[in-house]
């Protein structure tokens, strides 16, 4: 098994970024989901509702890059310094609500939904593209990594046990439960998609797992992945 690729979401539900190498800390990738985009209540601005969130999906129209000094996030033409006046302004009109863009508070709950690190396999893509007839575009899910693999699902039999990918070593805790917005229109992936109803019939919903950080190092795109034996 090797890694596929890598992808980083310097804010969170933009738009995301694709790499051949990443650092990754005790945290998580580099500048991964360090940033988000928060209404006058504290919810994150997301394409989804619930006690954390709020649906505002014209936020996942804008794409985060990290760049040398600062987070740019742009759309189309236009650019901005990610926690600039310019930009708060820029997405609370776009939005019809105040929103302002704030860096991850340390000491205090990450920006993650859960764990920081998420991985799929391609045979589990391929699986949901011939069962259940989505497009199953990985950018839909929002992982940080997609390995190669022979069998669909098999990454979920890597819970309890860490596996290494190039320098890193990485700790599978927990499927990944999915909501509306592996259905919609984002992160590059264009028009609608009907995964989440099937995935629900047939897979209680999960596809993916989330990952704990248990050796930094850095991952590359075609570095090797290794299962450790229980």
């Amino acid at each position: 098994m090797r890694i596929v690729s890598l992808d980083r979401y310097p804010v969170k539900a933009m738009r995301g970024e694709t790499l051949q190498s990443v650092e990754v800390d005790a945290r998580g990738l580099a500048g991964d989901r360090a940033l988000a985009v928060l209404d006058a209540r504290g919810l994150f601005a997301a394409g989804k509702r619930g006690s954390r969130w709020r649906p505002l999906e014209r936020v996942m129209a804008y794409t985060a890059r990290l760049g040398d000094d600062a987070v740019v996030v742009s759309r189309g033409d236009r650019a901005w310094v990610a926690g600039s006046p310019e930009l708060d302004a820029e997405l609370s009109a776009a939005t019809g609500e105040p929103l302002a863009v704030k860096a991850e508070t340390p000491g205090e709950r990450t920006f993650f939904d859960s764990r920081p690190v998420s991985v799929v396999g391609t045979a589990t893509l391929d699986w949901c593209r011939a069962e259940l007839g989505a497009d199953a575009d990985p950018r839909r899910l929002r992982v940080n990594v997609v390995v190669e693999t022979s069998e669909p699902f098999e990454e979920e039999a890597w819970i309890g046990s860490e596996v290494g990918l190039g320098e890193v070593v990485l700790r599978a805790v927990k499927r990944n439960e999915r909501c509306r917005v592996i259905d919609l229109a984002q992160n590059g992936a264009e028009g609608t998609t009907r995964w989440l109803k099937p995935l629900g019939e047939r897979r209680d919903a999960c596809i993916a797992v989330y990952c704990e950080v248990a050796v930094p190092g850095v991952m590359r795109v075609g570095d090797q992945v290794a299962v450790a034996a229980r």
